[in-house]
C-alpha cells in the first residue's frame, strides 16, 4: 500500500481508478455510544463527539491506504438509505410489521412513509458532510446518499399497500416533487463543497431479477416501464448539477450482514440504464455469478465503470491475478481507460455490518489500491 495514490490522480476526477462504495465497519466506540444514547445514558451531542473522533481516524486510515476519495464510513447512520430519507421534509420513519428479508435474514422492522409533500430543507447530513470535508484536506470528500428512484421504490413499490395520499393528485406530481427535492439536495451539497456525490440504489437489483420482475408483473407493475420511469427521474434530479460535480450510481443486489436479496445479470435494464442515465459513472456489483457477465456493459456510453470485483461479504481475500484477469475480460467490452476498481459494496450498509473483521476490511481496500496501481500505470 502507498500513502499517495498517483494512479487515482491519472483520471483527475472521480470516480477514481481505486475507489470504494462508502460504508465501513462501525468501531466499538461508535456502537457503544449509540447504545448509550438509545438507553438515554448520553446526549445526541455526546454521541456526535464520539462519532467525530472515529470519523477523523477513519479518514486518516483511508488516506494511508492510498484512496483519493474519502468518506465518513456512514458512521452516523443506522441505515444506508432510511436516515437520509427521514431527513427530508414530508418523510417520516415508521415501524413496520416485519423487517425486509435478505436470504433468510431479517432487517429491523423500519421503513419510511409520506407525511406531506416531499422537499429538501436544512437536511442534517449537510452538517455531516461539512465535518467530512474538514477532515478530507486535499483528498476528495465523497458523499453517499440513496437515489431518488430508491425513494419512490421504498415508498410506492416495496410497500405493497401504498396508496397515493390526498396531498398528491397524481403519481406524476409525486415524481416531480422527488426530482425537485434531489435538485435541491445536489445544490445544497455542492454549496457545502461536495464535488463527488454517489447515489446508492438497490431497486435496479430487483429489476435485474427474473423472479422479482415476475412478482412486479403479478402486481400489475410493468418492470420495463418502471425502469424507464426511474431513469427519467434520475436524469431530472441531476439535470442542474454543475459541470465540476461528479455524480455516480452504485448498484447492488442487497447487502445486510453479508447476505443478499436478489440475483440476475444487468441485461434486463442495461440498455435503458447504461444507455440513457446521464451519470458520470456506475459502481457495479460483480463479485459473484449472481451479477452475471460483462456483456451488458456494451450499452455504456462514456461513463466510468467501477467494477466491484472485491467482495465485502466475506473476509477471504481475493487473488490479485484473478481480479486482473476479470478486468482484462471486462476490457474486451468497455475500453480499459473507462474502467476502475472497487469493492462490490460498502462493508456496513447498516450499522450491524458484514461478517468480517476490520483487519480483513482494510486488506480488501489495500488489494483494490494495489491492483489498480498495477494495471493503470
Amino acid at each position: 500500500m502507498t500513502t499517495e495514490n498517483s494512479i487515482t490522480r491519472s483520471l483527475g476526477k472521480p470516480p477514481f481508478r481505486a475507489d470504494h462504495v462508502g460504508s465501513f465497519l462501525r468501531p466499538e466506540s461508535v456502537k457503544t455510544a449509540r447504545k448509550q444514547l438509545q438507553d438515554k445514558e448520553i446526549t445526541p451531542e455526546a454521541l456526535r463527539i464520539v462519532e467525530d473522533e472515529a470519523i477523523m481516524q477513519l479518514v486518516e486510515k483511508q488516506k494511508q491506504c492510498g484512496l483519493q476519495a474519502v468518506t465518513d464510513g456512514e458512521f452516523r447512520r443506522s441505515w444506508w438509505h432510511l436516515d437520509f430519507f427521514a431527513g427530508l421534509q414530508g418523510i417520516q420513519k415508521t415501524v413496520t410489521n416485519k423487517g425486509f428479508v435478505f436470504h433468510g435474514v431479517h432487517t429491523k422492522a423500519e421503513s419510511v412513509e409520506l407525511a406531506g409533500p416531499v422537499s429538501f430543507f436544512d437536511h442534517p447530513m449537510l452538517r455531516d458532510f461539512a465535518f467530512l470535508k474538514g477532515c478530507a484536506g486535499e483528498h476528495t470528500a465523497k458523499m453517499t446518499i440513496p437515489s431518488p428512484a430508491m425513494l419512490h421504490f421504498v415508498l410506492a413499490i416495496r410497500n405493497e399497500q401504498f396508496a397515493l395520499p390526498g396531498f398528491y393528485q397524481s403519481e406524476t406530481a409525486l415524481l416531480d416533487d422527488i426530482a425537485n427535492t434531489y435538485r435541491g439536495a445536489l445544490k445544497a451539497f455542492y454549496e457545502a463543497g461536495c464535488r463527488y456525490l454517489q447515489l446508492d440504489d438497490t431497486s435496479w437489483g430487483a429489476l435485474c431479477s427474473a423472479e422479482q420482475r415476475a412478482a412486479l408483473a403479478g402486481r400489475g407493475i410493468d418492470p420495463a416501464a418502471l425502469a424507464e420511469k426511474y431513469v427519467n427521474l434520475v436524469n431530472a434530479a441531476i439535470a442542474d448539477r454543475p459541470a465540476d460535480m461528479a455524480v455516480t450510481m452504485h448498484i447492488c443486489r442487497g447487502n445486510f450482514r453479508s447476505t443478499w436479496f436478489s440475483s440476475g445479470g444487468y441485461e434486463p435494464v442495461a440498455q435503458e440504464l447504461f444507455g440513457k442515465a446521464k451519470l458520470n459513472g456506475f459502481f457495479l456489483e460483480y463479485d459473484s455469478e449472481r451479477a452475471g457477465d460483462f456483456s451488458p456493459l456494451k450499452h455504456m456510453r462514456d461513463q466510468q465503470v467501477v467494477l466491484g470485483l472485491v467482495s465485502t461479504k466475506t473476509g477471504v481475500l481475493e487473488d490479485r491475478e484473478a481480479i486482473k484477469a476479470r478486468i482484462a475480460e471486462a476490457a474486451k467490452v468497455v475500453p480499459l481507460e473507462q474502467l476502475c476498481l472497487s469493492p462490490q459494496c460498502g462493508f456496513s450498509s447498516t450499522e450491524e455490518g458484514n461478517t468480517l473483521t476490520e483487519e480483513e476490511q482494510w486488506k480488501k481496500i489495500g488489494l483494490v489500491v494495489e491492483v489498480a496501481e498495477s494495471i493503470w500505470k
